[in-house]
């Protein structure tokens, strides 16, 4: 559905050259929900932007449902966009339209006949949960409702592909969960490709197939988000993935343990889909002379499956910690000792 081959973004400043977006290929499979996550100034919003052609890239080729849109004419690229819509951060509304007024603005644009308008704006209304507001002005409406408006927008003329950049990061915690749970309900319905850009690992973990990591330019990292989750390789994915796994109250809790207990060791341990269900726990008290103390847990749902940590404190002699620890390798759930020096 869409590639990237090549794909360089140089922007010319007084203080020289920047390379926004430093050779990048990518590969996004059609009805895939692909994120792409990264700091502030890492490129990912150039990269995000060149999907559509509101950036060109200055070398390389984009290719969105079998069209190279590095090589279409000023007029077949209007053609192309119109299969390649947007979301914005600042939802982007025509504050002196209404709800229903703003959904149909592109409609009008594409010289859609009133009836036919009329009718595809109740649908959309009703797709994205916004009955009885049709008539409300954004002014009246909570963030989350702009976005609403914002979705539905960018599906009037039926898309293919869909952009969405940073499209919560300006929501509450509770408001971006509604509105990822209706950008897969969309992705599941419509069989939309959805790509979307982010500087929060929750989002990737709650929605997306697969996820691309950024940084100074450059895809340092992708795969499944599962197995992201499971094995990040560079430091910046690890940083990523505890914002999940590991909080930071987490950490300096751990912290504080293993200070006042030294002779103790702090393990997290890792379970996917099934393993979850077993009873290691019970097993290592039954087996080994040890106190466990559970000191923080979380299983959270990715698109490919359960994800779930636990962090124990295992109290003992160092062979007994040993063994518990080379036992729970056994059994299905990886596990690692924690340090914080």
């Amino acid at each position: 559905m869409i590639t990237l081959d090549a794909v360089k973004k140089i922007f010319q400043t007084k203080d020289g050259a920047v390379n926004a977006v430093d050779h990048v290929d990518l590969s996004i499979d059609q009805g895939e929900i692909f994120g792409i996550i990264g700091y502030s100034g890492a490129g990912k919003s150039t990269l995000i932007r060149m999907l559509n052609m509101l950036e060109r890239p200055t070398s390389g080729d984009v290719n969105v449902a079998g069209k190279n849109l590095s090589k279409l004419s000023n007029n077949e690229l209007r053609k192309a966009r119109q299969e390649i819509s947007m979301i914005f951060q600042h939802f982007n509304l025509l504050w002196s339209r209404t709800v229903r007024e703003n959904i149909a603005f592109p409609l009008e644009i594409a010289g859609v006949p009133k009836a036919e308008r009329l009718k595809r704006v109740d649908e959309l209304i009703k797709l994205v949960g916004l009955e009885g507001r049709g008539e409300s002005y954004p002014s009246q409406l909570s963030g989350g409702q702009k976005q609403r408006v914002g979705i539905a927008r960018a599906l009037a003329n039926n898309p293919k592909v869909l952009l969405c950049d940073e499209a919560t990061s300006a929501l509450d915690p509770k408001t971006t969960d509604s509105i990822l749970n209706l950008l897969v309900e969309i992705n599941q319905k419509l069989g939309l490709t959805i790509v979307l850009i982010t500087h929060e690992m929750h989002v990737i973990r709650k929605i997306c197939h697969r996820v691309a990591v950024m940084e100074a330019g450059k895809i340092v990292e992708q795969g499944p988000v599962l197995e992201v989750f499971r094995h990040p390789k560079e430091s910046i994915t690890k940083d990523f993935v505890k914002q999940v796994t590991e909080p930071e109250e987490t950490t300096d809790m751990i912290k504080q343990l293993a200070s006042e207990k030294p002779q103790s060791q702090i393990v997290q341990l890792t379970f996917v889909g099934g393993s979850a269900e077993q009873p290691v726990i019970t097993d290592v008290i039954r087996k080994f002379d040890v106190q466990v103390n559970i000191l923080q847990g979380k299983v959270s749902q990715t698109q490919n499956g359960p994800y779930g940590t636990l962090f124990i404190q295992l109290e003992g002699t160092d062979t007994e910690i040993q063994k518990a620890v080379a036992y729970m390798n056994g059994q299905k759930v990886e596990v690692e000792v924690i340090s914080y020096e």
